[in-house]
């Protein structure tokens, strides 16, 4: 053990393990979580070779080869819980994504949610066994986010009672469907449902596109690996072109929206249920910024305790990296962050939990302020831990460029993130909307409930005053007080953006125009709606915590997270009259005196991640601290060492 991280570890206020608790939602949970850790870890069939050193094909075929294994243990070990097989899956995968990713995150969860029960009878067996093994082909060479704009279409003939699958145009052909390229035979496509004359919007049909006993593409299907990205060499992204494809009516998920045999539509209780899986998907990833960020975070926090550098004072020694300020303004705040997006990801995968069930008994009340909640933290949280762990990896210096680091690893496995699923800025418009929405209603004289309900307040609280009768409007001590500011500021944001709006309406413009004219004020509101609801998640968490060591880090942790944020977005605060231009300087030292507080637990902060090396992939990061030797022996393992 390398001697400062002992020492680091031994000066800790707190116990890591309750930390570790709280970070899992309780003491069963991390046993099961280790438990299901450890049965990939000690599994010889899922030694972790080092990748970095292997060729794209061959990186794959490994990748294929542990998914089969991965799917076949997950059904001797009886796992079925969807957050286990998550947790195992990662395991496997060591962060990095796989081949059959979009299978089992994807295809089959879409079948649970919208197949029919005749059609789950079916089809969910064999796909659970790998006979049918799917991907999810949505996106297209010419549309991606603007779902509404795909090409693809499937139009119904009651002659046969086939659908006829098409790729008109070579816009439509469909592009990036990860397992599309090589892995899959089948895929749920999303395309426009043709019938009777009309078209009634995006559908999910169930196609083969391979044969299932050679493996060969089928007649009419012409579907390939787009070659080489920025990362995910183990993921085959493919392109596919469908030429006059029949599929049984019967392949047409049937659960909500449904088509008879003589061609007549039934439409489905609610528009937004087509997007079931993207709204899942996307409250997930919630939780995937939290991961991201936090082995970001411990790697960094981990070298710049063991990293000694420059001289502090003259004849001294080297002081470790993590006691300059600078470093601490780096990291600490990423740390905040991390902590803040692991209680955000909680909240969002009990809140999908809790509105499908409402949505199984048939109540779809909530399902638009979920896809609304979805769609923005899923935007807030990607842009953020993005350009996280970039600042993570440029704080470890030169040995951060290093893939033995992981954190190059980390980045661009991550990054796809911010534009898969619903490309960030759409994503911000469309909780925008939700919120503008929101707004009118209220003027209108709805009362909102929910996640929108601080929209119910016309007049804040916290009233602006003249400077020089208040000495302070944030008590920048108190976390209560900096979620009441949050609030108000993203009122006062949505307010504004709804006011360009209406401004623009009244000189005539069109709705379209007069959106596209105030998407600054839109992005911003939304981006401010976000942030109350991750400061506010944070405080609420505190409420949880009966143990007074823990308590006492956390808010330290939230309070820093809220004073950055409020330092970073200052001129909102000042335009909503919640802060004074003295305050600025207050905050700063605030943050200075947090950041020192926050210092002798850094690494404990981190150690209650509770990453084992095996899944951090770092040599910066290790868990005994030495970097130095564990570099060395992975740079002699290079293959060019081989030859002179």
């Amino acid at each position: 053990m390398n001697p400062d991280l002992r020492r680091e570890r031994d000066n800790a206020t707190f116990e890591p393990e309750i930390m570790t608790n709280v970070l899992d939602g309780g003491v069963e949970k991390t046993r099961r979580r280790r438990e299901i850790e450890s049965l990939v870890i000690n599994d010889p069939d899922f030694k972790h070779e080092d990748l970095n050193f292997m060729s794209r094909s061959e990186r794959y075929d490994e990748a294929v080869k542990k998914s089969v294994q991965m799917f076949s243990k997950l059904r001797d070990y009886g796992i079925a819980d969807p957050e286990e097989i998550n947790l195992y899956k990662r395991t496997v995968q060591n962060g990095r994504t796989g081949p059959m990713e979009l299978h089992l995150g994807m295809f089959l969860p879409t079948l649970l949610n919208q197949a029919s029960p005749n059609q789950l009878d079916t089809l969910f067996t064999p796909a659970w066994n790998l006979e049918i093994v799917g991907t999810y082909a949505q996106t297209e060479l010419g549309h991606g986010t603007h779902i509404r704009g795909l090409e693809t279409t499937a139009t119904y003939d009651p002659s046969t009672q086939e659908f006829v699958l098409n790729s008109p145009t070579v816009t439509s052909i469909k592009w990036w469907p990860g397992g599309l390229g090589k892995t899959s035979n089948h895929a749920i496509v999303l395309a426009q449902l043709y019938t009777q004359g009309k078209c009634f919007g995006l559908h999910a049909f169930i196609v083969p596109i391979r044969c299932m006993k050679t493996h060969q593409p089928l007649p009419g299907v012409v579907v390939g690996d787009i070659g080489p990205k920025f990362g995910f060499d183990e993921v085959d992204n493919g392109y596919l072109k469908l030429d006059n494809i029949r599929i049984p009516r019967e392949n047409m998920l049937m659960k909500y929206a449904k088509v008879h045999p003589d061609g007549t539509y039934v439409k489905p209780p609610s528009d937004k249920l087509t997007y079931g899986t993207m709204v899942f998907i996307r409250a997930m990833i919630v939780g995937e910024s939290a991961i991201a960020l936090s082995k970001s975070c411990t790697i960094a926090i981990r070298y710049s305790a063991v990293r000694h550098q420059s001289e502090l004072r003259a004849g001294e020694p080297e002081p470790q990296i993590l006691d300059y300020q600078a470093q601490q303004h780096k990291l600490f705040p990423l740390l905040a962050t991390a902590y803040a997006f692991t209680f955000v990801g909680q909240y969002m995968k009990n809140t999908y939990n809790r509105i499908t069930g409402d949505i199984n008994q048939g109540d779809f009340s909530q399902l638009p302020e979920l896809h609304a909640l979805a769609a923005g933290l899923k935007a807030f949280t990607t842009w953020t831990t993005n350009a996280g762990v970039e600042v993570c990896r440029m704080a470890c210096g030169g040995h951060g460029y290093s893939r033995s680091s992981g954190l190059p690893d980390i980045y661009v496995t991550f990054t796809p993130m911010c534009t898969y699923e619903g490309e960030n800025t759409v994503m911000m418009l469309q909780t925008a909307r939700y919120l503008v929405k929101s707004y009118r209603q209220v003027r209108d004289g709805k009362k909102l409930s929910g996640i929108v309900s601080y929209l119910n307040e016309s007049h804040p609280r916290l009233q602006p005053q003249p400077t020089g009768s208040r000495p302070t409007v944030i008590n920048i001590n108190d976390l209560q007080s900096l979620v009441e500011a949050y609030k108000h500021r993203a009122t006062k944001l949505v307010e504004t953006a709804a006011k360009s709006l209406q401004t623009d309406l009244q000189r005539n413009k069109s709705q379209e125009d007069a959106w596209n004219n105030s998407s600054l004020e839109l992005i911003r509101a939304s981006d401010a709606h976000c942030h109350y609801v991750v400061v506010k998640l944070f405080a609420a968490k505190l409420s949880e915590i009966s143990h007074t060591a823990v308590y006492s880090v956390l808010s330290a942790l939230a309070l820093l997270y809220a004073l950055h944020g409020v330092a970073n977005n200052s001129g909102d605060f000042l335009q909503a009259g919640l802060l004074t231009v003295p305050q600025l300087a207050q905050i700063t030292q605030r943050i200075k005196a947090l950041m020192a507080e926050i210092r002798p637990n850094a690494v404990a902060l981190v150690d209650a991640f509770d990453y084992r090396d095996e899944m951090l992939s770092s040599v910066l990061g290790r868990y005994d601290g030495n970097v130095y030797e564990s570099m060395f022996e992975w740079a002699k393992s290079s293959p060019l060492n081989r030859t002179e």
